[in-house]
């Protein structure tokens, strides 16, 4: 009776349990430059070569959740026509996003440009400010933002205060020769400048909480490589009680090193034990040319789709073996073959720019923290394979739930849906 009672209940919740556990993670791309592609009626297609009419919902339906757009303050000063991410339009495509039921992270630049580790340059309207006035304009403006992105239907549902900010952001404007890093913020060695980053951040968080109170807040960060970069930022974090939920990594192999480096910036951040989730927030590898980075990963994956689709895989393998690892988002990966849109094409974009399908990679994405909803049949036949394995296919346990390093019920096994026997049982 007790058995019958539970394949009942198991009937009844699996949907809904399956729908919890694919939520927990989140996977997508920056795709901030969608609208001009549409705009120049470039084509999209799946990999038949079906015309897609809605790339957002065709999106979804490969299993992606989550996307993510970059704000500028005026990019209309800039020349660069992949920097035109104002206000209206980025409450456009936020809703857009929204509106196709997946999740918007909103990516402030807090400049008129791009802002990277080496050009964080304070918006050419507030550059006269005082640092004083400068901790008020950051708030009214993070606050204004949000409020009329909350009033067009395009609440975030995750934000970056900043981007790639390890050393700091507003650093004044930018010299005519050289850099200007009067304001920059320098790791490891000296303390000058942070308690002016940090007071900017808090008053960024503030108007965060006030008019997004369900918003999961990110600080970002490039440094993947550089552990003690990391680990002296995100200590200065948490001694300062800076308010945030998620460390953000920039992971690109061509500036960033192999995927060895990514297991060691994120076992090292586990074990610093901040209490904070992390996600990829920008990751890319190529298709056919280099991106201009100095670390030459081609023998291991070279550049051809097959390499990238490769990359891709390896990639979410690993990060699915971090339970603290909760998103993965690509880089441009709808750049599709129109130079007229940008000044340049994006060599790590998942889309062939000459038939307008999408390279295999883009189907790999799915895979990650089991958005695809297929479930790997294990090797062994039923009668023989006594293991248990995570929807993603990562054997976890034996049959006798032993060695399950998850937490929670019965010596360490968590309740939830898993492959035992070549099934999926709820446990």
């Amino acid at each position: 009776m007790k058995k019958r009672l539970m394949l009942c209940l198991m009937a009844l919740t699996i949907s809904a349990v399956s729908a919890e556990v694919k939520a927990q993670k989140l996977v997508g791309g920056d795709i901030s430059m969608l609208p001009k592609y549409e705009a120049a009626s470039v084509v999209y297609k799946d990999k038949d070569g079906n015309t897609v009419s809605d790339v957002l919902a065709f999106f979804k339906q490969e299993g992606l959740n989550a996307m993510r757009v970059r704000l500028f303050v005026d990019p209309s000063l800039d020349s660069d026509k992949a920097v035109c991410q104002d206000l209206d339009y980025v409450k456009t495509l936020g809703k857009r996003i929204k509106d196709a039921g997946l999740q918007f992270m909103l990516n402030f630049h807090y400049s008129d440009t791009w802002a990277d580790p080496s050009k964080q340059w304070t918006p050419d309207a507030w550059k006269t400010l005082t640092d004083a006035q400068l901790y008020e304009k950051i708030y009214d403006y993070t606050k204004n933002c949000l409020e009329q992105l909350v009033a067009a239907g395009a609440t975030p549902d995750l934000i970056q205060t900043g981007n790639e900010i390890s050393y700091g952001m507003m650093w004044g404007t930018k010299a005519a020769v050289g850099s200007n890093t009067t304001n920059r913020c320098y790791t490891n060695s000296s303390d000058a400048n942070w308690n002016r980053f940090i007071s900017l951040l808090k008053k960024a968080g503030t108007a965060c909480r006030e008019i997004c109170p369900d918003a999961k807040i990110i600080l970002h960060s490039e440094r993947t490589p550089k552990t003690a970069v990391l680990t002296d930022f995100f200590d200065r974090m948490k001694n300062a009680s800076v308010d945030y939920d998620i460390i953000g990594l920039s992971y690109y192999p061509e500036h960033h090193g192999n995927l060895a480096t990514l297991e060691t910036a994120i076992t090292t951040l586990e074990g610093k034990n901040y209490g904070k989730d992390i996600m990829v927030v920008e990751t890319g590898y190529s298709y056919a040319w280099s991106i201009g980075g100095d670390y030459n990963y081609t023998a291991t994956y070279p550049f051809t789709e097959e390499g990238q689709r490769a990359f891709t895989a390896d990639l979410i393998t690993l990060l699915n073996q971090h339970t603290s690892v909760k998103g993965l988002f690509w880089w441009w990966p709808e750049d599709n073959g129109n130079k007229n849109v940008t000044n340049s094409w994006w060599n790590a974009a998942l889309y062939d720019h000459s038939t307008g399908k999408p390279y295999a990679a883009f189907y790999e994405l799915k895979k990650f923290a089991g958005n695809d909803t297929s479930v790997q049949p294990t090797q062994a036949d039923e009668g023989k394979e006594t293991a248990w394995y995570t929807l993603d296919g990562r054997k976890i346990v034996n049959d006798k739930f032993q060695t399950l390093p998850l937490g929670g019920v019965g010596g360490g096994f968590t309740h939830g849906i898993y492959v035992h026997k070549g099934k999926k049982v709820l446990y």
